[in-house]
């Protein structure tokens, strides 16, 4: 299921019954400080060996809860954490030989994937019982035929999740990626006798990349519609992470320039949940209509246009967050930051 583009999957008849959970086997030992410690004169594919190593720490010390299942937030961070890996497989892949590291972007690729199926549903999930706190109890029970498919959802993806993270293949996986973000010059492309290849000396043009890419779209911000504003999501992340990748390496003003730029990404987060839960709604309401009592049709009904209010306005007050980051005291700041690397 593909909650971004709105898709309605239908709860299965039976929802597999999840692989047996047992102690999760250990996990390669990776010892990071509390930062990835970057530093201006580190090698490009160094400086990336260092962030890939500091979150796939993080991700290896939420697997076990992730499979316990207890508390969600342990399931969160581990997606936070392949996200991360992934942003800086982007930020600094060109360093590295794109044929010896295939397979651990491929990889991470598909565990991301796998956390994103359950904790997608977890989101939309937790906004249905949230609204439901809200209602009478006879309104709020009406609302549960809806909660029904989402969480069967969630109940079979969670069993893909499990089965892919009991697998062989990725413990396998798991021991040969800790490996290569242990061994300094694992996997490197070597840079030719001129090439820039130190944070300090190509990491400025890549920050002003992703902000270029994030202000191209000031001319279409006021008739922006949804795709758009979802594509922004996208290079607002791109421009957030590049700079938290290397704020070590830059002024305390980095710090601030992240903090907006997570403000406009949230609110576009918020805006892209209430779109995926509308979409759901309405296309749970279309497939079902003839089998809903009055009672629940209504109900879900109401839930729509709760989530689709709440849309108009987040897509209304876009601006707000927008603003400080194409007003020039932020470009002034910005300059200032790469300028100390």
């Amino acid at each position: 299921m593909t909650l971004g583009d709105g898709e309605l999957v239908e709860a299965p008849e039976s929802v597999p019954a999840p692989p047996e959970v047992v102690p999760a086997l250990p996990l390669p030992r990776l010892v990071v400080g509390k930062t990835p410690g970057v530093l201006t004169d580190d090698r490009l594919a160094e400086a990336g060996r260092k962030v890939l190593r500091f979150h796939l720490a993080r991700m290896f010390a939420r697997e076990a809860g992730t499979i316990e299942g207890v508390n969600p937030e342990d399931l969160k961070a581990m997606r936070v954490a392949t996200r991360r890996q992934r942003a800086a497989w982007r930020v600094f892949g060109s360093a590295f030989d794109e044929a010896a590291t295939a397979k651990h972007r491929r990889r991470l690729r598909g565990v991301a994937a796998d956390l994103g199926a359950v904790r997608d549903l977890d989101v939309m999930i937790e906004n249905v019982e949230a609204y439901q706190a809200g209602l009478p109890a006879d309104e709020s029970a009406a609302m549960e035929p809806l909660l029904a498919v989402w969480r069967a959802n969630r109940d079979a993806a969670r069993v893909i999740l499990l089965r892919e993270l009991a697998s062989r293949r990725h413990q396998r996986w798991m021991e040969s990626y800790a490996v290569f973000v242990e061994t300094e010059g694992a996997g490197v492309r070597a840079p030719g006798p001129v090439e820039p290849h130190r944070v300090r000396d190509t990491m400025p043009s890549r920050i002003w990349a992703a902000y270029e890419t994030l202000r191209g779209y000031e001319p279409v911000m006021r008739w922006a519609d949804i795709t758009t504003l979802h594509e922004l999501r996208i290079a607002a992340k791109w421009l957030r992470y590049t700079l938290e990748f290397v704020r070590e390496a830059m002024g305390p003003e980095t710090t601030e320039l992240i903090e907006l730029v997570v403000a406009l990404q949230d609110h576009l987060g918020w805006l892209h949940d209430a779109e995926v839960a509308a979409g759901l709604a309405r296309a749970f309401l279309t497939a079902h209509t003839g089998s809903l009592a009055d009672t629940e049709a209504r109900a879900i009904g109401r839930y729509l246009a709760d989530r689709e209010r709440e849309l108009a306005r987040l897509q209304k007050g876009v601006g707000t967050p927008w603003q400080p980051l194409v007003a020039e005291p932020f470009r002034l700041m910005l300059g200032r930051v790469t300028a100390s690397l």
